[in-house]
């Protein structure tokens, strides 16, 4: 199972790897305009490095996964962006689904984990994995113990009633990461049972963000006790001594594969592929952690964060992203969410 290969595999990234030689960019002079859906410094640090390497002058917009796959969609008939780097998996493969990716197979596959390799598979050579992260939550120390809270361990301990207008979490229209978790719900407890604790967390959720990543930065700042994100996101806090405590919860939790796509009818084909070897190599993956980025990434020689989640003490659910990640059940899902959960009354 994919959730297995992950747990076993992270463990391995963190060793030291055998010498091997990445595809060097020649220098080059052109263009290339990137969609990214990391955070900013990541995507700020990815470009600098690109460019000082190849020439090639880098355009960026970073905005979240939903947000940039609904701008691809909207350009498909005169498509602006050249390749959208990062973002949890699933909008990738439905963009792929849908004709919005170009079919790409790059030497760096040979060098990638398993499970970034099935995303490519799964996509039929139109998308592909460069990080994993694992859904959880974070609560800000002093708020839990302001509002004399036990310690919250499990998706359960999110419905406690002094948590109402506590909890946030983002839109999983526009939000990958939200998605993630809408369609881990589902997968951890059946649709009906998981619908009924969305109602039931509405009840807590002060706000649905934009962006995936806000609700930590809001948990950091104490505007909120509780922000459900990728645990990832949370450790950036912690790293920068935010009063936080990041949470595996116990029941079982899903995953991102971040991902990469060409788009469908880029003008700078050519740029597009050199990124996207590149941003496969090491070097490239490396970045992550200079701009406090902790994803397990997806190169086995690349070094994983040692501030990164453990993916080994973590219980993943064995997540569907072929069936997640196709465009009628994301559709379907996401109009039964806003339906039955996003206009509830609290």
């Amino acid at each position: 199972m994919i959730a297995k290969t992950l747990l076993r595999l992270a463990g391995l990234a963190l060793a030291a790897a055998a010498p091997f030689a990445a595809p060097a960019p020649a220098q080059a002079q052109g263009n290339l305009v990137l969609y990214c859906t990391p955070q900013e410094e990541w995507c700020r640090a990815m470009v600098n490095a690109f460019e000082k390497k190849t020439g090639i002058k880098v355009a960026m917009t970073r905005k979240s996964s939903g947000e940039l796959y609904a701008q691809i969609k909207a350009e498909s008939a005169n498509p602006k962006g050249d390749i959208w780097w990062g973002g949890t998996g699933d909008p990738h493969l439905q963009a792929a689904e849908e004709g919005l990716a170009e079919e790409y197979t790059s030497p760096m596959n040979k060098d990638l984990q398993p499970w970034a390799v099935k995303q490519w598979e799964q996509s039929k050579k139109r998308t592909v994995g460069v990080y994993a992260g694992a859904l959880g939550f974070g609560y800000n120390n002093k708020q839990l113990a302001d509002k004399k809270i036990a310690e919250l361990k499990c998706w359960a301990d999110l419905l406690n009633p002094k948590l109402k207008d506590e909890v946030q979490v983002a839109d999983p229209n526009s939000s990958g990461t939200s998605y993630t978790m809408l369609a881990t719900m589902v997968q951890l407890m059946g649709e009906d049972k998981g619908f009924d604790y969305l109602k039931k967390l509405h009840k807590n959720v002060n706000q649905y963000t934009k962006s995936g990543a806000a609700p930590a930065k809001a948990t950091s700042m104490g505007e909120t006790a509780v922000g459900i994100t990728f645990l990832h996101d949370m450790v950036t806090f912690i790293v920068q001594k935010a009063p936080i405590t990041a949470v595996a919860p116990c029941e079982g939790t899903g995953y991102e594969i971040g991902s990469m796509t060409i788009i469908k009818g880029a003008k700078n084909p050519k740029e597009a592929k050199l990124w996207y070897d590149w941003a496969l190599t090491p070097e490239a993956q490396e970045l992550g952690a200079g701009a406090q980025a902790y994803q397990v990434p997806s190169n086995k020689n690349a070094k994983t964060p040692k501030e990164a989640p453990d993916f080994k003490k973590i219980k993943f659910i064995d997540y569907d992203f072929a069936k997640y990640g196709s465009s009628a059940e994301r559709k379907r899902l996401l109009a039964k969410w806003d339906a039955e959960v996003k206009n509830l009354p609290k």
